[in-house]
């Protein structure tokens, strides 16, 4: 049987100095319509891979890590091309640098890796039209109903390293 997954799957910013490299399938495909993201990436909606970072292996220059306000008032942390400034992943408050959030469109081939889900489509843009059948959740959706069960079990290994990440900024 010959495999046919794509993975590993390189991208980088606009300048090529910083690439990078996602080892495998990413835990899940968020399609976020919320205002925030909207406002952060100048389009109707942000395309991101979730994936564990110690599966995401630098190819180049470091990026730069910008701290960035978010809706939860925790703020993000945006990793950017020192140079041309592109925005290549994120890693939120919740897990911090744990798990990131890879740009899909910085991806060499982003054809690769289509949304598992629309997020926060009551926000959306009335004429953003999301495909029959898609799942759609006007907020956000139970991980346990629609993630495959290879990403929930990925996801239980990172939960130990996420509480304590957590803790860590409780006693901080």
């Amino acid at each position: 049987m010959t495999d046919t997954s794509p993975f590993p799957l390189e991208g980088g910013c606009d300048c090529r100095l910083l690439r990078y490299r996602i080892e495998t399938r990413p835990l899940f495909v968020h399609c976020c319509h919320c205002r925030w993201c909207q406002r952060e990436s100048g389009a109707s909606f942000a395309l991101n891979a979730m994936i564990e970072s110690d599966r995401v292996t630098n190819l180049g220059a470091p990026p730069e890590l910008v701290l960035t306000p978010s809706e939860s008032g925790q703020g993000q942390r945006i990793a950017r091309c020192p140079e041309c400034r592109v925005a290549v992943w994120s890693h939120y408050s919740s897990a911090g640098t744990l798990v990131s959030f890879v740009r899909v469109g910085t991806l060499d081939e982003p054809s690769h890796l289509p949304p598992d889900v629309h997020i926060f489509t009551a926000s959306k843009q009335p004429w953003v039209v999301i495909p029959p059948g898609a799942a759609a959740f006007p907020v956000y959706y139970e991980r346990e109903k629609l993630w495959p069960a290879e990403s929930l079990a990925r996801r239980q290994v990172l939960l130990p390293k996420i509480e304590a990440y957590q803790a860590s900024l409780k006693r901080a």
